[in-house]
């Protein structure tokens, strides 16, 4: 018989607590159940699989190789089952069920929003939950179906056979500072101009980083040393609007905090492009709510925020 037609949601729960505690007592009083019996179990799952799941040490267990690709599989499951329960939970209570939308400072302050404001006008009972993170966390949480669709900056291919990806749009970088920043009096801008004030950028490997280094490669000129780094959008306009710090923004964002008085572009060419992107998993998108989650972020660059005049709202 195959093994895995043996195993039981309490044999994942038994797994995943011997792999977070690394105690066979301790996990056996976590599951009301007995060190013996407990024991048991996986001395027989190894037998069936045919392999050790975890190496028997003085001070407790340690998941083997083979322990680790099994657990990663269990802790992806049970991933799965807790977003069909609040999946379920959310028709329950009458709406159109649960979307799980990551998204990285690329598109947290204009993409995704905009597309989340369009999913409720078109699906009022949708269920929306929302995580700010790096793409490389994200795109984890992806792959282990904690997150339906994440979207960012775009990344190098992404090797899994039930990932799906799309580009959104392609745009600019721009360097951006406090509107009353000394820089704007200047008729006109050159490096020397730049390099004279700290610079605040994204951390090393993301991709907007990248596309900054890019840039600065193509003009012959590194990154100054005299920067600090921040992956958070909130803290990038709260440093920006306290100092004379001058940061680097994508289009869309640089344009959207504009609007709001929080920041300005600096007449300051940055050649260079990145684009933002979108991440699925395929059986994610077959809900409806996902489904229509998708179609939102593609035609996001169309919707205006409420409240504000149109012009603005462009």
């Amino acid at each position: 018989m195959d093994w895995t037609q043996r195993l039981r949601l309490r044999n994942l729960q038994m797994l995943l607590s011997l792999a977070r505690t690394g105690n066979m007592s301790q996990s056996a009083q976590e599951l009301h159940s007995t060190q013996p019996g407990l024991s048991k179990w996986l001395k027989e799952l190894e037998d069936d699989i045919g392999l050790p799941l975890f190496e028997r040490l003085a001070r407790g267990l340690r998941p083997t190789v083979h322990g680790d690709a099994l657990i990663a599989h269990a802790q992806r499951i049970e991933a799965q089952l807790d977003m069909a329960r609040d999946d379920m939970s959310a028709m329950l209570e009458g709406g159109s069920g649960l979307v799980a939308v990551g998204t990285s400072g690329a598109s947290a302050s204009d993409t995704v929003p905009l597309a989340v404001l369009r999913l409720l006008q078109q699906m009022p009972r949708s269920h929306v939950r929302l995580v700010e993170s790096t793409m490389d966390l994200l795109m984890r949480q992806l792959a282990n179906a904690e997150l339906d669709i994440i979207v960012g900056r775009t990344t190098a291919a992404y090797d899994q056979e039930l990932i799906r990806t799309e580009v959104l749009y392609m745009e600019p970088l721009h360097f951006v500072a406090r509107p009353q920043h000394q820089l704007f009096k200047h008729e006109a801008l050159d490096w020397a101009d730049m390099f004279d004030y700290r610079w605040l950028v994204w951390p090393k490997g993301t991709p907007i980083r990248d596309a900054l280094e890019a840039a600065l490669a193509a003009e012959g000129r590194t990154l100054p040393r005299d920067h600090v780094e921040s992956n958070s959008v909130t803290v990038n306009v709260t440093l920006l609007n306290n100092s004379n710090m001058i940061g680097v923004a994508s289009h869309r964002t640089a344009q959207r905090f504009a609007r709001l008085g929080a920041m300005r572009i600096l007449p300051m060419r940055l050649s260079g492009f990145g684009s933002v992107s979108m991440y699925w998993n395929a059986g994610s998108a077959k809900r409806t709510a996902v489904a229509e989650m998708l179609d939102c972020l593609r035609n996001a660059e169309s919707i205006g925020i409420p409240g504000l005049p149109a012009e603005q709202a462009a």
